[in-house]
């Protein structure tokens, strides 16, 4: 007997599980590596490289996906991320930080596109909206916990110990995805198949990717750079603990999950512009009210802007990718699409780590501040919607 809604769990459950862990990262990983008596430019660099690792993920991931099949593909990649997590535990120098940090982007860049894949093949462009978003809703209940779980565990058992909860919360991932996928499609692979088709997908889609994916770029800057600044913020400006931090964040994020199905159903109703273009606009403006806030109240005021602009994002970007991607080779240009978004996630954390070092917090904040307004002006003016509003099936 088959499940009701085999996304559960083939893609909601491991997806909210292992959100759990990244949240969990967001209040503790910029704080433990300043325990290396590390710079906000190595700072940056230790949080760019999993963004990094995604990329270099992202190239080969659609021929890993038609070789292997996305079930596979999938398990390979938790295994990596949960495996390079508990590592850190034990890391000795900021650069075992930085090569772990690496793999587990390599991880996460199999995981993030097979996920993709599969929701892209197994939904239709009007009821794709709010599928996608329920699962960046899934995600976001995750980062919902996960900081304030991180936040606690760090402040009563030591930086270290986030590490341990991250791997034991990732074996349970590792049970589902090894048991709870339903059959995988066949993939044929045929011998005149080019191994790499990366260059081709942007040959073949040049233009809308030079739109869309610049928007997309200047999109992620600014979601990434929101985990970089404000932990640092509050801890090197107002002088929070790491708890301290995690609740804030939390409460951003749980302003942020209650988004999340309003997002698709506009999504769907209406189209993706509708949800896309007020999202980065605000989270912009939350990202300029940080450097004008002076104690807990005004931080969480800012966080909680920028919480409503990316809970009205739940789901956007991926949705938007998964509307562009030809159906003859949806794998490798969804790893195109995710390869762009992950280098604004690169650039975001190596922007403010760089900028601070320079010149303060302060304009960094501003400076990833600008790249949501003229992403939302991208995605108003120069990208077509893409909701296909067909006759409704059963």
């Amino acid at each position: 007997m088959k499940p009701r809604n085999p996304l559960i769990l083939a893609v909601y459950l491991p997806s909210g599980l292992l959100a759990v862990c990244q949240g969990m990262m967001i209040p503790v990983l910029p704080i433990f590596t300043r325990t290396f008596d590390a710079s906000y430019g190595i700072v940056g660099l230790v949080l760019a490289a999993e963004a990094v690792g995604q990329i270099l993920g992202n190239v080969p991931v659609g021929t890993l996906i038609r070789k292997m099949g996305r079930n596979n593909t999938m398990r390979l990649g938790v295994v990596l991320v949960v495996l390079t997590a508990l590592a850190l535990y034990w890391s000795q120098t900021v650069y075992e930080v930085v090569v772990l940090r690496l793999l587990t982007g390599f991880g996460h860049a199999m995981w993030n596109v097979s996920r993709l894949t599969y929701l892209a093949e197994a939904t239709v462009s009007h009821r794709r909206g709010r599928a996608i978003a329920i699962f960046g809703g899934v995600g976001r209940m995750g980062s919902f916990v996960g900081p304030a779980a991180g936040g606690a565990i760090a402040a009563y058992a030591g930086l270290r110990a986030p590490f341990l909860a991250y791997a034991i919360i990732g074996i349970g991932v590792i049970f589902v995805v090894l048991f709870g996928l339903s059959a995988d499609k066949r993939i044929a692979d045929l011998p005149s198949q080019k191994t790499f088709r990366i260059w081709d997908v942007f040959q073949a889609h040049r233009a809308v990717l030079a739109r869309a994916g610049t928007g997309q770029l200047l999109a992620q800057t600014v979601r990434s750079g929101r985990s970089v600044i404000v932990p640092l913020y509050a801890a090197d400006v107002i002088g929070l603990g790491v708890d301290e931090i995690g609740l804030v964040l939390s409460a951003a994020s749980f302003v942020d999950m209650s988004l999340f199905y309003p997002a698709g159903l506009i999504m769907d109703r209406f189209g993706r512009k509708f949800t896309i273009v007020p999202s980065f606009l605000l989270q912009a403006m939350g990202l300029a009210c940080v450097p004008f806030a002076g104690g807990v109240a005004g931080l969480t005021v800012a966080t909680c802007i920028i919480g409503v602009g990316n809970g009205l994002s739940s789901g956007s970007m991926m949705t938007l990718g998964a509307d562009l991607a030809p159906s003859d080779n949806v794998g490798d240009f969804l790893g195109v699409w995710r390869l762009i978004g992950d280098g604004g996630r690169m650039a975001s954390p190596m922007i403010v780590g760089s900028v601070s070092d320079a010149v303060g917090l302060h304009p960094a904040a501003f400076i990833i501040a600008s790249a949501g307004l003229v992403s939302s002006a991208i995605f108003a003016l120069l990208v077509p919607e893409t909701l296909q509003k067909t006759t409704r099936s059963a």
